[in-house]
């Protein structure tokens, strides 16, 4: 059984899944498997993967598209390692990637996540990430409400985490990432490697980000439902609230403008539900 199962999941991206997948072969650890989970492509994806030729890769595919989160889901339900790492396929890993974490994982065998630093690209050049996007380790829940601060192409946990999560929401077309780092970090401190660790690109059309439009409406929702699972502090609970007000009442003003009132009446109820608890 192999230390480390990689999960790559990927859809019409045969331009850049080879660079992903040989950057996990490349790791300075060895002891490990990578499972691309072709989410049904139509371009030609497979004829690039068949042509790497490396015992530690294994390729599933789906016969009809599910989204990412079922595909990592589906890529997890065949892996083996006792440690789940996930990669993009726009992305790319450094070579130590996975050495660094479990570094981190050796001085601190209780820590069931551990991500790192990144380095940007958009549009073919390295940009800095704003003050906000200041990743670190421990506790940091409240940090997280604002936004996603855990990059899934950076992410190290053990099996066992991944069980006791249900691995990702595949009712969430966007902002799954987000979701599933806050119920893990509601309940646990996380480990974080300073250094670089991955290099993530954007600027291209095919982002989920760039493809949907007011986000923020997943991650009120993930808010909502957490907030009700309870077992949060009361310091935890009041940086929620005050984080699911303000972006609710953005996203009720943006509805208004852009007159798209479908998901109008459920941020107006949050608003309502949330005011009086404040």
């Amino acid at each position: 059984m192999p230390l480390v199962s990689v999960l790559i999941p990927t859809f019409n991206r045969a331009s850049v899944v080879e660079r992903a997948v040989k950057s996990v072969l490349d790791q300075t650890i060895i002891d490990l498997e990578c499972l691309v989970i072709d989410d049904a492509s139509t371009d030609h994806t497979q004829e690039i993967l068949s042509k790497i030729q490396d015992c530690r890769l294994k390729v599933i595919t789906h016969n009809e598209n599910g989204g990412v989160s079922k595909s990592r889901n589906t890529g997890f339900q065949q892996s083996r390692g006792a440690w789940i790492a996930l990669l993009d396929s726009d992305d790319e890993w450094l070579p130590e990637r996975l050495d660094r974490q479990l570094e981190v994982a050796k001085n601190d065998p209780d820590l069931p996540l551990i991500h790192g630093e990144e380095i940007w690209i958009r549009n073919g050049k390295r940009i800095k990430q704003p003050k906000s996007h200041k990743k670190s380790g421990g506790a940091i829940f409240r940090q997280c409400l604002h936004q996603c601060l855990i990059g899934p192409s950076a992410t190290l946990m053990k099996r066992e985490l991944y069980e006791e999560m249900s691995g990702f929401r595949e009712d969430y077309p966007v902002c799954e990432d987000y979701e599933l780092w806050l119920r893990v970090t509601s309940k646990y401190n996380v480990g974080f490697v300073e250094a670089p660790i991955i290099i993530k690109y954007g600027g291209h059309e095919d982002q989920l980000s760039s493809r949907y439009k007011a986000m923020d409406y997943w991650r009120v929702r993930a808010m909502d439902e957490i907030f009700k699972v309870g077992n949060l502090s009361s310091e935890d609970e009041k940086e929620l609230i005050s984080v699911l007000i303000k972006k609710s009442e953005i996203l009720k003003m943006g509805y208004i403008k852009h007159q798209n009132v479908e998901n109008l009446p459920f941020i107006e109820d949050l608003l309502s539900h949330y005011g009086k608890l404040v």
